[in-house]
């Protein structure tokens, strides 16, 4: 097949990408393997980037000029949608795709722009909703309104959504997507890289937790570090969110120190800042459990990488985490916000090693079997390959050629 991917929110040519960058790079890299011919479509942001970038075999990313070539705030992209969208249906009016996938919603309305009179199929990928955020301020209302009206119109429109656990269907079928449009895919993970067996961070004596994290309010790290001060002898490690050498202006980092300090641990709590995503399965390795403690939906991707290095989760109960985790066999579930209960439990788990390495091998069984991306990408080449025959079983011209 022939297969365009839009990405207008997550760039997969970012060495510290996002978890929905590494998706769609790993996605689209996985397919080429598979003999499909993808182009990825991103904004330009830096004037200095070449017009096509070669991803992997089979596998081209593609700059669009849409608005100021500079980073975006969340508020601007919608903005230049129209022009992206605009620049598609150029592009594929000559070279038409077999099929189109947005990833993300303002990358849907791009897609679904470019493809609107070419009689292009698209699927969507949303990886987090309006619905699911936070309570805006009142200056962000309209926006948030705007941006739930429009994911509707994305779902009600698209050939096929692709949700990435059954939490996020559910909140489609709310919204009132069809329930034949609706094909769960999980994101992946790369089995080869992400290893028990390989080189790791260097550590001391203590035992480490380990928090991948944006620092977004949402994903509560406060709480990792409230139970930290329950957990003797243990550190607590801290990656992603800005490069270390902006930490001294970022707030959430000034932040989190803060809450650090006020919990009397301060001294064994370290921010790493952004690690490439290259270098995370050393830095997994290196640790004794992770920590995903989000509050709110969760893309879930730090949790499979965990498990497929041997390393056992303990996250709250939330998006694909309730699909990835199996309860007392891969890892834990905690309650959010509970930084109590979260210090019992991880106390109890690091003292009984027995249990501790159990989990650990059924979770990188569990990652290898369930959420390799040759699997990933297999099943959602099936996705495709539907919605390619509902449209062509839908067009006459095509019925008469066949």
């Amino acid at each position: 097949m022939k297969i365009a991917m839009i990405s207008l929110f997550a760039n997969p040519l970012a060495a510290g990408g996002s978890g929905h960058s590494v998706h769609v790079a790993e996605l689209a890299r996985e397919l080429g393997r598979e003999g499909h011919h993808v182009t990825i479509y991103i904004r330009r942001e830096d004037s200095g980037a070449r017009d096509k970038v070669r991803l992997g075999p089979g596998v081209t990313v593609e700059h669009i000029i849409a608005g100021p070539t500079r980073p975006l705030r969340a508020d601007e992209v919608l903005a230049n949608v129209s022009e992206f969208g605009r620049h598609l249906a150029r592009r594929w009016e000559d070279t038409p795709p077999d099929v189109a996938h947005a990833f993300f919603w303002t990358s849907g309305l791009a897609a679904l722009a470019g493809a609107k009179d070419l009689d292009i199929p698209v699927v969507q990928t949303y990886h987090t909703l309006g619905l699911e955020q936070p309570r805006p301020s009142a200056a962000d209302h309209a926006g948030h309104v705007q941006r739930i009206r429009l994911e509707k119109a994305i779902g009600l429109t698209a050939d096929a959504v692709i949700p990435t656990c059954g939490d996020e269907a559910d909140q489609l079928l709310r919204m009132s997507v069809p329930r034949p449009r609706i094909e769960v895919v999980p994101t992946g993970v790369d089995i080869e890289q992400f290893t028990p067996q390989g080189p790791a961070y260097p550590r001391g004596e203590k035992r480490r937790l380990l928090v991948l994290s944006d620092l977004g309010e949402r994903e509560d790290v406060r709480t990792a570090i409230q139970a930290l001060s329950r957990i003797p002898d243990a550190e607590l490690v801290i990656a992603g969110g800005p490069p270390r050498e902006e930490f001294e202006t970022d707030e959430a980092v000034h932040r989190l120190k803060v809450i650090a300090k006020e919990a009397g641990v301060a001294d064994r709590v370290t921010f790493l800042g952004q690690v490439e995503h290259k270098n995370v399965p050393r830095l997994l390795r290196s640790a004794d459990l992770l920590l995903t403690l989000s509050w709110g939906k969760t893309f879930g991707m730090a949790p499979l990488e965990a498990m497929a290095c041997g390393v056992p989760v303990v996250a709250t109960d939330v998006g694909g985490n309730s699909d990835t985790i199996i309860e007392n066999v891969t890892g834990l579930h905690v309650p959010a916000r509970r930084p109590g209960e979260v210090a019992k439990l991880v106390r109890s788990l690091l003292s009984d090693p027995t249990q501790l390495n159990a989990l650990g091998i059924a979770a990188a069984d569990r990652a290898r079997s369930r959420y390799s991306w040759p699997r990933v990408a297999g099943e959602t080449a099936k996705v495709y390959q539907k919605v390619i025959e509902r449209r062509r079983l839908h067009d006459p011209v095509a019925k008469v050629q066949g």
